[in-house]
């Protein structure tokens, strides 16, 4: 039986593998990564008040080409008194087994093995009595937006942070979608052309916070994103779909966008003040879709990953995530 060992993170993190059988690829797993919070006295924790979060699980499910890596993002959480917990999907970062085909996936809902997994691991059973705020980055929060519509009631909130609703403009979409799908049907192994320069990355290290350093996995977290099969992104497209028609997730969402976006066609100074993956204005209407009580906060300066950006929008970001979650534990205490 596998057992939570220290995780490449360092000594306030541990990892659990999960066991998810296997395909034509050989033994598949995710990773389940926890935070450890920093202990306190028993007569500090007399003094203190309740923590905004007892009683709260988080999980977090990272985005494509990518894993998680980011300690601070686990503290804001764990600081305000919930369990953190963080899913590498299989065959990423920390799940991503030798001969695998990394990230490819022909169907979304396959990732509810992952999920079921992970949260079975985290003690939640029907009478854990504990709430569940699920928390996903860009195809992540694609994933689980379509994972929490399948499963009504299993959470209590969603936060996106820049979450894949809808492809980079959505007649694009429709015009291509029946292309992809007749290829992956075909040859799902076919491989698009590589269209990232690699200046998503370069605009992360080039506003990077030296008092929030990270270190990053590039075997992981390439500087370029991973190969994108026809198999896989005829599974994006569905799930794109999908969202189009409506979700109706019962819970309520908050998600997190840059203010702007600028194509990354040739590199600039702007794109390190701006999301250069995701036309934000459609994700945002397409967010409206996902629910009846959808927040969208648009951050300036924010990059894809808000959390990422530089300094002043990633402390935005941080802050109205936080008037967030306060809202939220209020209405539902």
């Amino acid at each position: 039986m596998a057992e939570w060992v220290p995780d490449v993170l360092g000594d306030e993190f541990a990892q659990l593998t999960l066991d998810l059988g296997s395909d034509e690829q050989g033994p598949v797993v995710a990773t389940l990564v926890r935070a450890l919070p920093t202990p306190v006295p028993w007569w500090e924790r007399a003094r203190r008040r309740r923590p905004l979060l007892e009683g709260v699980d988080v999980l977090y499910v990272h985005g494509w080409s990518d894993y998680f890596f980011q300690k601070r993002l686990a503290r804001f959480w764990t600081a305000r008194g919930a369990r953190f917990f963080a899913l590498d999907l299989r065959k990423y970062g920390r799940s991503l087994r030798e001969g695998q085909t990394p990230g490819y996936i022909t169907d979304l809902s396959t990732y509810d093995e992952d999920i079921a997994a992970a949260l079975d691991a985290m003690g939640r059973g029907e009478e854990s009595g504990r709430r569940l705020i699920l928390f996903g980055h860009s195809t992540g929060g694609l994933t689980l937006s379509l994972w929490a519509s399948r499963h009504p009631g299993a959470a209590d909130a969603l936060v996106l942070n820049s979450p894949w609703l809808e492809f980079q403009f959505a007649p694009v979409r429709a015009a291509i979608a029946p292309m992809v799908e007749f290829q992956a049907r075909i040859r799902p192994l076919d491989v698009a052309p590589q269209i990232d320069l690699g200046y998503y990355t370069r605009a992360q290290q080039e506003v990077a916070d030296p008092d929030d350093p990270m270190e990053v996995n590039t075997a992981w977290r390439p500087v370029q994103t991973m190969a994108v099969y026809a198999g896989w992104l005829n599974a994006i497209l569905s799930g794109h779909k999908t969202v189009a028609a409506g979700l109706n997730i019962a819970a309520p969402v908050c998600v997190l966008l840059s203010a702007r976006f600028v194509p990354p066609t040739r590199w600039s100074e702007e794109l390190t003040s701006a999301d250069s993956v995701l036309v934000v204005d459609d994700i945002a209407r397409a967010a409206l879709r996902l629910g009846s009580s959808v927040t969208v906060e648009r951050i300036d300066g924010a990059l894809h990953d808000v959390f990422l950006s530089r300094h002043d929008a990633r402390e935005d970001a941080y802050r109205r995530l936080h008037r967030w979650v306060v809202g939220w534990r209020v209405a539902h205490t």
